[in-house]
């Protein structure tokens, strides 16, 4: 038995880096399911192979550069490298070019009282959200119920958040689909018929 002891031993040092990142006796999550920074071309590639997935419920986050990661598995993070106001163009056009799912936009309420003395360019980016919103219904919640929002949904549906180069406060926009071919009146008048 003393034999054993040495390999016992080696055979420790060797899995303690491994165990070390285990929770409640569960493996430890492997780094691979994190993508790498990606390149402006590969993120409009996973957006469109995302959305055949996606339905109501899934939300996508075109983010700022200081937006956290998650550790919640239901949140895919995506490193743009792009321009914030490019990448939401992006999304809103490829959602709008698909038939199953359609965008219920929101942004962080206080993007509208940011000064610009405080943030310089905040004025010229919330015109240039306005224009690519084109009279789109728009709602705002505090930053923090978004995110709680995100959270929350994560843990039964996934969230894919696409990070930007914007490093302006208060500008993430949050996108909850939602089913392109049943509105929520047609939901009203089915729950009221089953009453």
């Amino acid at each position: 038995m003393q034999s054993a002891r040495p390999f016992l031993a080696s055979l420790a040092l060797l899995l303690l880096p491994l165990l070390g990142g285990c929770q409640g006796g569960t493996a430890p999550k492997m780094l691979a399911q994190v993508p790498e920074e990606l390149g402006e071309r590969d993120w409009h590639q996973i957006v469109r192979a995302r959305l055949p997935l996606y339905g109501h419920r899934n939300w996508i986050v075109i983010a700022d550069a200081a937006y956290p990661a998650s550790s919640r598995d239901g949140i895919e993070t995506i490193v743009t490298g792009a321009d914030q106001v490019e990448v939401v163009r992006g999304v809103l056009q490829a959602l709008d070019a698909n038939k199953h799912v359609r965008p219920v936009v929101y942004t962080d309420a206080e993007l509208k009282a940011v000064p610009e003395q405080d943030a310089a360019g905040i004025t010229a980016y919330r015109e240039r959200l306005t224009d690519i919103f084109n009279n789109r219904p728009i709602g705002t919640l505090p930053h923090e119920q978004l995110i709680a929002k995100v959270d929350q949904v994560s843990t039964n549906f996934r969230v894919l958040v696409l990070k930007t180069n914007m490093m302006l406060p208060y500008t993430t926009v949050f996108i909850q689909l939602d089913s392109a071919y049943w509105t929520a009146d047609a939901e009203k008048r089915l729950r009221d018929a089953q009453k």
